[in-house]
């Protein structure tokens, strides 16, 4: 298994000037997560952290309500790709026969093989978390993202996800070619390590769709900051959920889509705090 990175030669082409030249590119492989002997989905990931992502991934898909219900996992090498494989506590059998998902998908592909609109748009369990922080919390976790993402300096090809908390920093990192996989790498290993979620905020280098706002909700995160916008439908599906949205976090602010009183110096009056809002917040380091 590879670091998530290979050299490879090119020919670089300038208007002045031929020359060869080597590169670092990220690793995409075929990974499939089998329970209990039966394949439930492939993705295409970098094989990096391949145990935090098959928990995680279990996780955040509702498949297991702990990592302790899954008893056993092996990362599994073939020539052609790489097995999670899991099996699962008595009693956590999937129902391959309602959510069949054996589809190879593309990167990190986040609903690929569901087989309703039901099952798309599945209720999620609120978030409650009364956590708060500071704008100036927000610009300190996202300035921290980009130094840590040692496989995206070396390639600038791969998605991040990260987890901070007030008081501990960046608590940790995960990164994939499928974002969708980078966050459910970092899920994993945070539940592995026993970290609360529900004390930090889930931080993202890739757009918001929906998936993304599942999974958080999923893990029980009450914050998402994201250098890109968020879906229509991510918004919404973050609203309901309980989540505090934040998109577009530059250098100089941020905007905040969902329940701004978790962000102290945005907060309306507390009779405001519900529904669907945006706020923006501008030179929110100074």
């Amino acid at each position: 298994m590879t670091d998530g990175a290979i050299r490879a030669r090119s020919i670089k082409v300038t208007a002045s000037a031929v020359s060869e030249t080597e590169r670092e590119l990220p690793v995409e492989v075929a990974i499939a997560l089998v329970y209990d002997g039966t394949t439930y989905a492939v993705m295409m990931g970098t094989p990096t952290n391949l145990e935090d992502f098959g928990v995680g991934f279990s996780l955040s898909e509702g498949i297991v309500a702990s990592p302790e219900e899954i008893e056993s996992l092996d990362v599994v090498e073939h020539r052609d790709g790489i097995e999670v494989r899991m099996w699962l506590a008595k009693g956590r059998g999937i129902d391959l026969a309602r959510r069949r998902r054996q589809i190879t998908g593309p990167t990190g592909c986040g609903l690929c093989g569901v087989e309703s609109l039901e099952a798309a748009a599945a209720k999620l369990p609120p978030v409650a978390s009364d956590v708060t922080f500071t704008a100036a919390d927000v610009m300190a976790a996202m300035a921290a993202l980009a130094p840590a993402q040692e496989l995206n300096i070396r390639t600038r090809a791969v998605h991040g996800a990260g987890f901070w908390a007030r008081g501990k920093g960046l608590v940790a990192i995960a990164e994939d070619v499928g974002r969708h996989n980078a966050l459910d790498k970092l899920i994993g290993g945070l539940k592995r390590r026993g970290i609360d979620i529900g004390q930090g905020m889930v931080l993202l280098t890739s757009r918001v769709s929906v998936e993304m706002v599942q999974k958080t909700a999923m893990a029980g995160a009450p914050l998402i900051v994201a250098v890109s916008v968020p879906t229509k439908l991510a918004l919404e599906t973050a609203d309901s959920a309980g989540i505090t949205l934040i998109a577009v976090a530059r250098q100089d602010g941020f905007e905040i889509f969902t329940h701004p009183q978790r962000i102290l110096e945005a907060a309306d009056p507390p009779e405001a705090h519900k529904g669907t809002r945006r706020k923006s917040v501008k030179n929110a380091a100074a």
